[in-house]
């Protein structure tokens, strides 16, 4: 797990070293480790280590392989790399390091460009081909790793964040209107390749990216996500076989992302069933001296601030190395600048600061974790999943009455003359839920979920909060074999039991009942959803600055309305409107305004 950086020139200059380290010391807390720069022609790149696996010098990076002509650098882990490193050397290929990286390296120079094909796991690297002049990126295929860009007549750049890009200067800072739409109506998602900034994009999951050095650019997606019943023998498999073929795979899941590292794994509980799942499945696989971490909040008179009795629970019955945390009120609001400091993106869900909280004690006993990220949104475990089921209609109507933090009309309503569009993020949607190879609504549904919304909301904002800390969070939910499997499920093992009705069968006799038929819970942080006392005023001075309103984007009379009556401005999964809105303009205040 790293920060990556670089630079092609595409107008016959070296490469800027300036900007190029710019980005590098932008992403130091990505890799602590170490750093490393390379250059060569129209080409640099720059590297932060952290490191998991190999934690010699010979897995340093930028890797260089003269003979061959390759250069890479690279975020992320492959759990197979031990297998592909036995193929590759029975095809002939000779090794310097223990480690994934060059695994990468060589599978390139074996398959080139085939080669994502071959790997399993989380990943964004960069390759400079020197015998094609190409420079070729990557990213896995559930956009787990993040990969920034930004593109001039001039440069090439890419970085493994945007404030990156933005320190390396000669990006566009203007906002992009279509992704001011999405980021309000999909509680701050927004589909790659857009980001809210016109000069950066990111490159979409499951694909890759080629360049030359005169500016030709080939792109391809190289994996998709069939949610079909399939024939054969998994078309004829009742429950019971179908909940042993998802344990199996999840306990797979698991174990790679124990095994897969020359440092301890822990795992972040949060008392609810996923987490406590994975701490069961590594019970179950043997794994001793497990060590769980929690973290929890001030509580509100309408919700409670923490889930301890739960995770609490949990540490008790295996016997974990618990450690918890709690965090009074003042800490937050003191601390949600570093956070949004932080975000790659403008990213609005409450759990975000407890995330950068836990991941700072966290990082002080471990350098890796599993997280519970993406049973929900694989396996059917939100409140609207059901209700959109039982529902008729088109498949657009169902999602927008219950997932869309706001109608179009009220977006008109908010947003200023300069910014208005059409209803794009509808227009999105419908299309991604008409794809081919999806059975029923629900198989749509969940596949949009997983290849489309689930990169840019619990994914992005997990790795952009734990890499603060230069902590690795792995996600076994996440794995794409298990979510091929599970895209493949009759929806009733989803929806059953009022969601994850496969997980909770697979969970009896691995846990305690009381957390398994618990109501569902969420990481709560009270005090951003219901606004009141010294955080409304953090708001209300953000929101009256005179940056905002200089800047322009939000109608004043929508502004006063939700500062009049924050609490009561709520979206349909209960986010603070207010909130949006005083996020949106104090990540553009904290990470944009200065560097133009």
């Amino acid at each position: 797990m790293c920060g990556i950086a670089g630079e092609l020139r595409f107008d016959g200059a070296p490469p800027d070293r300036a900007a190029v380290e710019r980005m590098s010391a932008r992403l130091a807390r990505r890799g602590p480790d170490a750093d490393g720069y390379w250059q060569a022609g129209a080409v640099a790149f720059a590297h932060r280590r952290l490191a998991i696996i190999d934690l010699s010098d010979h897995s340093r990076q930028p890797m260089v392989d003269a003979t061959a002509g390759l250069v890479l650098v690279f975020n992320g882990t492959i759990y197979n790399y031990p297998e592909l490193r036995t193929a590759l050397l029975d095809l002939g290929h000779a090794f310097h390091s223990d480690g994934d990286t060059e695994v990468i390296l060589r599978a390139y120079a074996q398959w080139g460009a085939a080669c994502v094909d071959r790997l399993h796991g989380m990943f964004a690297f960069a390759i400079w081909d020197s015998a094609r002049q190409q420079l070729f990126l990557a990213r896995d295929r559930l956009g787990i790793k993040p990969l920034y860009f930004a593109r001039t007549e001039k440069f090439f750049r890419f970085a493994s964040n945007s404030q990156a890009l933005l320190a390396a200067g000669g990006v566009d800072t203007g906002i992009d209107a279509v992704a001011l739409h999405h980021q309000f109506s999909l509680h701050s998602v927004v589909p790659a390749p857009c980001t809210i900034l016109k000069g950066i994009r990111k490159l979409e999951q499951g694909t890759t990216l080629t360049l030359d050095a005169a500016g030709r650019t080939a792109e391809k997606r190289y994996w998709t996500l069939h949610a079909q019943r399939p024939h054969g023998s998994h078309g004829a498999m009742d429950e019971a076989q179908w909940t042993e073929a998802i344990h199996a795979a999840l306990r797979t899941a698991v174990k790679k992302r124990s095994e897969i590292a020359d440092v301890k794994v822990g795992v972040l509980l949060s008392g609810g069933l996923d987490s406590s799942l994975l701490v069961a499945l590594l019970a179950e696989l043997g794994v001793s001296d497990l060590m769980t971490f929690s973290v929890g909040f001030e509580d509100h008179p309408e919700e409670k601030g923490n889930e301890f009795e739960y995770s609490d629970a949990v540490a008790a019955y295996f016997g974990t190395r618990h450690h918890k945390y709690a965090i009074p009120n003042a800490e937050v609001l003191k601390r949600l600048p570093e956070a949004v400091d932080c975000m790659a993106e403008p990213m609005v869900s409450q759990d975000v600061v407890s995330f950068y909280l836990l991941a700072e004690q966290v990082a002080q006993t471990v350098k890796v974790v599993q997280s519970g990220q993406g049973a929900d949104e694989v396996f059917a475990g939100y409140s609207w999943h059901p209700q959109m089921a039982a529902e008729a209609g088109p498949a657009i109507e169902r999602l927008r009455r219950h997932y869309l933090d706001r109608d179009h009309g009220e977006f008109a309503q908010m947003i200023t003359a300069p910014y208005q569009v059409g209803d794009v993020t509808s227009a999105l949607l419908a299309a991604k839920l008409a794809e081919p190879f999806a059975d029923e609504f629900i198989d749509q549904l969940l596949r949009a979920e997983a290849t489309l919304l689930v990169t840019d909301d619990p994914v992005k904002r997990v790795d952009n909060m734990t890499m603060a800390w230069g902590l690795e969070a792995r996600v076994p939910f996440l794995d794409h074999h298990l979510v091929e499997l599970a895209a493949q499920m009759p929806p009733e093992l989803k929806l059953g039991s009022g969601g994850k009705h496969v997980l909770k069968r697979i969970a009896r006799g691995l846990l305690p009942a009381a957390v398994i038929d618990r109501p569902k819970g969420y990481f709560p942080m009270p005090a951003l959803k219901f606004v009141r006392g010294e955080f409304l005023e953090f708001m209300r001075a953000i929101l009256d600055s005179q940056a905002c309103r200089q800047r322009g984007i939000y109608q004043r009379a929508y502004v006063e309305k939700l500062l009049a009556e924050p609490e009561k401005h709520l979206t349909r999964i209960q986010g603070s409107k207010l909130w949006h809105l005083a996020l949106l303009e104090f990540w553009l205040q904290r990470n944009v305004d200065g560097t133009q």
